[in-house]
């Protein structure tokens, strides 16, 4: 199901491409700029089994990124820059900011060495345990289980399932199906309960993979002080905020923004929601990062901003940079805004 909605995107994506008719939409509906959501960025890996190849670009495809905004005359801004722009209904120049979620050591690798060609800020959302090394990366580690295995044992409700893995094909399959189901468990201690228990069943130590993918406090404070770098929040441990009781979602926030100011000595003014989705951040969780103090909040809701968007700043939506779409030629369609508008069904503003 997920390859042919995949393919149905990409179909869409290569029909307003080759129709033109970007062009013709890009006057009513590219707004006044963008922010472009990223995770990974890195050389591409060869393995058949990639199920979570969406979440990363290679350094390449940023650069062409980054040249299509430059030749269409866009600025590349900080967080703060696109605040203050909206705020102060400055709009002469389009603008576009580039916002990488989670805190992958990749973004100093391979991000920012390319960030600096064309002298972008960029901005990096932390979840505080990512940094700690005690994270739990869920989707990642559900990878791990599944590459290393032929076949995982797992009870879904009353039910004691055994899914083949002996295929990328099957691979995919089970990944979709665990996937879906430990994104829908009712509470976060569920997911975290099932996640470890098949690592534990498989061999995988999710602490020792949250340590090789994410920077470290030390790390981070050397990143931190590049001048185009800007360090957001991202939560304390990635959850759903959705699911929490109001006072713990709260604190999620509050605590995730003041472990970031302590190990690094700098404000924290800018925060991505975890999965950033309906499900997962809504008008209680815009409210709450009001109230934390955040200047900006960003969704994974999809969307261009206008000037409307200086009314919602704590639900801002991106434009997603997504590993399987790496075409040149879907650029310019991002930056018409007709992908992301067609999507919303038109509507300009999606802050309930």
């Amino acid at each position: 199901m997920k390859q042919l909605r995949n393919n149905v995107i990409r179909a869409g994506l290569g029909a307003l491409y080759f129709s033109g008719a970007h062009h013709l939409l890009r006057p009513l509906l590219s707004g006044v700029g963008a922010i472009f959501m990223l995770h990974h960025v890195r050389p591409a890996r060869e393995a058949a089994f990639q199920p979570n190849r969406h979440l990363e670009v290679t350094p390449e495809f940023l650069r062409e990124t980054l040249s299509h905004l430059r030749s269409r005359d866009i600025d590349v801004v900080s967080m703060d820059e696109l605040h203050e722009r909206l705020v102060q209904g400055r709009f002469e120049r389009r603008f576009a900011a580039f916002t990488f979620d989670d805190g992958y050591r990749d973004n100093l690798d391979f991000a920012l060495p390319v960030m600096r060609e064309f002298d972008a800020p960029l901005t990096v959302y932390v979840a505080s345990d990512f940094a700690e090394g005690t994270g739990r990366l869920w989707w990642a580690a559900l990878e791990a289980v599944i590459a290393k295995a032929e076949q995982i044992d797992v009870t879904i409700g009353h039910s004691a399932l055994r899914l083949d893995a002996t295929t990328p094909a099957a691979k995919q399959a089970a990944y979709d199906r665990l996937h879906d189901w430990l994104r829908a468990l009712p509470g976060e201690h569920d997911l975290q309960r099932e996640i470890e228990a098949l690592c534990t069943a498989y061999g995988v130590d999710m602490a020792a993979l949250c340590r090789s993918l994410c920077l470290s406090w030390t790390e981070l404070n050397s990143f931190a002080a590049d001048p185009l770098v800007t360090i957001g929040a991202h939560s304390v441990s990635h959850c759903n905020l959705a699911k929490l009781a109001e006072d713990v979602a709260a604190q999620e926030l509050a605590m995730s923004r003041a472990r970031i100011e302590q190990a690094l000595q700098r404000p924290v003014l800018h925060l991505a929601y975890p999965y950033g989705d309906r499900e997962a951040a809504g008008t209680r969780e815009f409210s709450l990062a009001a109230t934390a103090g955040f200047k900006t909040a960003v969704t994974t809701r999809p969307g261009m901003l206008f000037a409307e968007n200086a009314g919602h700043m704590t639900a801002l939506p991106r434009v997603s940079l997504n590993g399987n779409y790496q075409d040149a030629r879907i650029l310019p369609v991002l930056t018409s805004g007709a992908a992301t508008a067609m999507w919303n069904g038109f509507r300009r503003i999606a802050a309930a």
